[in-house]
């Protein structure tokens, strides 16, 4: 998986320098079956909330961690587009006592999503739409626990994942910006919820 990730991360880090060959006053070098595709490149901060259950007793295990994301997508119409999207999450970490009596234990946990999105925008402006999105997929997880006096443990993880989006988009023909606020859900322990905001841009082609 690290290593599917890195090629499309050096894939769609490349993919720029080919959106500006055209005139600027073209359209799409290329389409797909009549829709414009594009690469979008995303990051930001979240707030993580894994709730997570220990000698019987279940914890809210929360931090602020950095989210980066990098997509390939479709603008369908003016108003749609869809995308398959990767993120990457920062390391959740916290420590709670569930209870023991032996001191705190530690919880970290990683992730990774593959979702496929879609997004629709609002209003007639031809600079500043704002959109929702929605999008479904799975999440690649590993979540340890360990302490000074608890036995490591570590759980690796594939889950169903669903994400909801609001933002806005600045739209600057052969490139978009994007601000979002997004709240991702990952079917893992007794649930795990992210609760983030970034910017990215979009090269059309």
């Amino acid at each position: 998986m690290k290593k599917i990730a890195i090629s499309t991360l050096a894939v769609l880090i490349a993919c720029p320098a080919f959106a500006g060959i055209n005139h600027p006053d073209q359209g799409s070098s290329w389409q797909m079956w009549g829709m414009d595709p594009y690469i979008g490149l995303r990051g930001g901060m979240s707030y993580s909330n894994l709730n997570y259950k220990y000698n019987g007793n279940k914890e809210a295990m929360t931090d602020f961690i950095f989210q980066g994301r990098a997509a390939l997508g479709l603008e369908i119409c003016d108003t749609i587009r869809s995308e398959v999207e990767w993120s990457y999450f920062g390391k959740l970490s916290d420590q709670e006592n569930f209870g023991t009596g032996a001191g705190p234990v530690d919880v970290e946990a990683k992730m990774q999503t593959l979702l496929w999105n879609s997004y629709m925008e609002f209003g007639g402006y031809q600079m500043i739409r704002p959109f929702v999105g929605v999008g479904a997929g799975i999440a690649m997880t590993e979540v340890e626990r360990h302490g000074s006096e608890v036995a490591r443990h570590s759980v690796d993880k594939t889950r169903f994942s669903a994400m909801g989006t609001l933002g806005m988009t600045f739209d600057m023909e052969r490139f978009a910006v994007d601000v979002a606020a997004r709240y991702t859900y990952v079917d893992i322990n007794s649930g795990l919820h992210n609760f983030g905001g970034d910017i990215g841009i979009r090269f059309m082609f």
